[in-house]
């Protein structure tokens, strides 16, 4: 996948006083998008909006786009 995660969003979050059980506690977004962050897997543009208001951030801060080299799909 070209499109990564530049930091790690969880430790992000738990730097910024989010830690998993307060984000699932508080119903700030779900397990399931929990589970793909960490897998590196994309979100959708609803949880990286949540994310970038939570770390007062841009999507640039959280997301790169490294170009693949032929024949690595």
């Amino acid at each position: 996948m070209p499109i990564k995660y530049k930091i790690d969003v969880i430790a992000a979050l738990k730097e910024a006083g989010y830690n998993t059980t307060r984000i699932r506690k508080e119903k700030i977004m779900g397990e399931a998008m929990l589970q793909k962050i960490r897998s590196g897997q994309m979100v959708s543009w609803a949880t990286l909006e949540t994310i970038c208001g939570l770390l007062n951030c841009q999507p640039g801060d959280l997301l790169e786009y490294v170009r693949e080299a032929p024949g690595d799909r």
